[in-house]
């Protein structure tokens, strides 16, 4: 038994070099690979097939906006300092082998497959030579009319040195031949594209021979007509352009006076942080590339040649602009808990818990709870924490009314949330109109958890009510995001929350809370200890079970203690979508370990985390993954699953159709690679979503889930 536990020490030591962990950025790569493979199968509507192309796009700026970003930074430090390793080098060179792989995939699906079959339904993006003489002249016109007047072609030279170039933005690098008009020879120009008009432009249909609706892009527009802009002079070559610049705000929070103000000061900035990826056309000249790669300071590896245009993610518009509704998913209408709405909601809360399941059951009555609050004369105060509540909000807008009536309203709007910033930066200007009390939260930490509390005068005195999510706050992400959110009066819990707002807003440390738990102070100890619990009652010859679905798991004390249980006999399953670090299967170290990712529909968002602890059940939902950012530095909260009812509706609808999803489901092997789980045998194919989808949408016409306590003592977990 010692032997053993030296060697898996050993090889938890080798976390640098990748042999008991694998790499987070890899791994990252890999979840694109499954949304990928979405778009490349054939049995998913057309148009959703595009939709997910243009998901992975926007998946894969962000993952060099930040990612890459992060990386090179870290680089720039450690060859400043002499203090290189040899792992981060070798990181950054794996990633960008990696991403130019699945780059290719993109533009030969797209290529090879979109564009035809869409074509085949009557959805046709034209080049120029596919353009007919009506929609040439019609174009000719359109150029003139609304983009000639809008570009300003930079012709460089000591006087007009090369432009500042935005993050992501289109722009064409020009070579040009004869003399200008002040005799100069040859030169480069530079044109941005206006960002004023539309990328994706549709053709009048009665200029078309063909059925169906005809686009072309922005860019095949500007690039036909290049030479008008350079009246005397040959157009030599040309291509179109995009830098993908560092997209991660930094302020020091702990020097600046109103964190607002700074980071208000900070997003113009970010449009111009250091380029880290630079994508020109197929065609672009080798001579051009080079020169752009020089002006931003590129390394070659980080240059991509593509076969289309350089923004895929662009043609989303023409998933939004089409209603075909063979070339998209059935519309799918949540079902609705009727309990949860008008003055029967505080009633009702007061009789029992209540859960639900997004977006297969509404995002209304969350919506409902707080602006019932908001009218309810009763309510004397509220309070929430925003973490990405989106640029339309009936949710925000609700408590904008509260205040205006005069309640105590109390909003944690968290400022740094990536890519959200000038949305949450609006709502909390309107907010303090309002007369609503905003802070942002603990400095140096993001505030994650998502929290409300109402308290309402009531005749035996104030009472609490909460609500507790694993999601954000937002109604649109709602509808396609899975999440879980607790409604509740619990004493216990209400009390816990009211604690934690107290902890936000006055920065006093927390008092022991009785049932949740809370980042950074006890969340990892928490689940570390559940974890070695499980342990524990594995090594005295009970079963010991552990499953947990999440986004992503990366901190390493988190995993270490996830490969001694499972060599104590635990038997454990994740439901990981993105980004795992563990490495399963692996004798010795974690055989009774299995990871499983669902990619489908919807994208999975819930976290829960179940622990059998001798039939006890726990279950705990969370807005916290298992990474070292979320356990440490931010604020997080995990809370109870105390029903037993409830405990059974979290089993049966959140863990268990993921564990028998043979459709969605793709499964990590040893090697870090993703294995697509196949029906075997006489399996039916079973799809966890699409099971939901029918257990819990309107078309199931009971859905006001009032379960019953009924604890048999049985195990609601199925057999492994």
């Amino acid at each position: 038994m010692d032997m053993k536990k030296k060697a898996i020490e050993a090889e938890l030591k080798q976390f640098s070099d990748g042999g008991a962990y694998l790499n987070r950025e890899l791994s990252l790569l890999e979840f694109n690979r499954r949304v990928l493979a979405q778009a490349e199968d054939p049995s998913v509507p057309l148009l959703e097939r595009l939709r997910f192309l243009c998901i992975v796009a926007s998946n894969l700026d962000e993952f060099f906006e930040v990612r890459v970003a992060s990386l090179l930074a870290q680089y720039q430090l450690d060859r400043a300092s002499g203090a290189l390793p040899d792992g981060l080098t070798a990181s950054l060179e794996r990633a960008s082998a990696e991403c130019r792989h699945l780059i290719a995939r993109q533009y030969s699906l797209f290529n090879t497959e979109i564009l035809p079959q869409l074509s085949e339904h009557g959805i046709h993006l034209l080049h120029r030579s596919e353009r007919n003489a009506a929609q040439r002249a019609w174009v000719k016109q359109y150029f003139d009319r609304e983009v000639r007047p809008l570009l300003t072609p930079i012709g460089l030279d000591p006087a007009h040195p090369f432009p500042r170039v935005i993050n992501k933005s289109l722009n064409f690098i020009v070579e040009l031949a004869g003399k200008d008009a002040f005799g100069r020879g040859s030169g480069i120009a530079i044109m941005k594209a206006p960002r004023v008009l539309p990328r994706v432009i549709r053709l009048p249909d009665e200029l078309s021979d063909k059925k169906g609706a005809s686009y072309c892009l922005l860019s095949s527009v500007i690039q036909a007509h290049m030479a008008d802009l350079f009246t005397g002079r040959e157009v030599v070559s040309y291509s179109q352009f995009r830098v993908t610049r560092n997209s991660d705000l930094w302020v020091d929070e702990e020097e600046v006076k109103n964190l607002r103000q700074a980071l208000q000061s900070e997003l113009h900035g970010r449009q111009y942080g250091f380029a880290v990826r630079l994508e020109v056309g197929r065609s672009c000249p080798e001579h051009l590339s080079n020169f752009l790669l020089n002006q931003f300071q590129i390394d070659r590896s980080r240059l991509f040649k593509v076969d289309g245009p350089v923004n895929l993610g662009r043609l989303l518009e023409i998933v939004n602009a089409n209603d075909q509704a063979e070339l998209k998913f059935p519309p799918f209408v949540p079902g609705y808990a009727g309990k949860l709405s008008g003055p029967d909601l505080f009633a009702t809360l007061r009789k029992h818990d209540a859960l639900l399941h997004h977006p297969f059951e509404s995002f209304q009555p969350v919506i409902n709870f707080i602006a019932c609050a908001a009218a309810d004369p009763n309510v004397v105060a509220i309070k929430q924490t925003i973490y990405r509540a989106g640029s339309n909000s009936e949710l925000v807008e609700a408590l904008i009314e509260a205040a205006r009536r005069g309640k105590e309203v109390t909003v944690i709007v968290e400022l740094m949330a990536r890519f959200d910033e000038e949305a949450n930066i609006n709502w909390a200007e309107k907010l303090e109109q309002a007369g609503a009390q905003v802070v942002y939260g603990v400095v140096g930490l993001k505030t994650h958890a998502k929290m409300a509390l109402v308290l309402r005068r009531e005749p035996s005195g104030l009472r609490r009510y909460a609500h507790l999510g694993t999601g954000n706050y937002n109604p649109t992400t709602a509808k396609f995001y899975t999440d879980m959110g607790l409604l509740t009066a619990d004493p216990d819990l209400t009390s816990d929350v009211n604690e934690v707002f107290i902890h936000l807003t006055s920065m006093t440390r927390p008092k022991q809370l009785s049932s949740i738990w809370l980042a950074p102070f006890s969340l990892q100890k928490e689940v570390v200890r559940a974890i070695r619990q499980e342990a524990d009652i594995a090594r005295h010859g009970r079963p010991g079970r552990i499953i947990a679905k999440m986004n992503s798991l990366t901190d390493e004390s988190v995993i270490k203690a996830l490969y001694e249980a499972s060599n104590a006999g635990v038997k454990i399953d994740l439901i990981i979508r993105g980004a795992c670090a563990l490495r399963p299967g692996v004798d010795g170290l974690s055989e009774n370990i299995k990871v499983r990712s669902i990619v489908g529909r919807f994208l999975e968002h819930t976290r829960i985390f179940y622990f059998r602890n001798d039939l006890k059940h726990d279950v705990v939902l969370s807005s916290a993954d298992w990474m070292n950012r979320n356990l440490f530095r931010r604020v997080e909260v995990a809370f109870p699953i105390r029903s037993t009812a409830l405990k059974r509706r979290v089993m049966r609808e959140g863990l268990q159709p993921y564990l028998k999803d043979n459709v969605n489901a793709w499964e990590l092997a040893p090697d870090g690679r993703y294995r697509r789980r196949k029906a075997r045998g006489k399996q039916g194919q079973y799809s966890a979503q699409q099971v939901l989808m029918e257990l819990l949408g309107a078309a199931n016409l009971n859905n006001d889930t009032d379960d019953k306590e009924n604890d048999n003592g049985t195990d609601p977990v199925a057999p492994r």
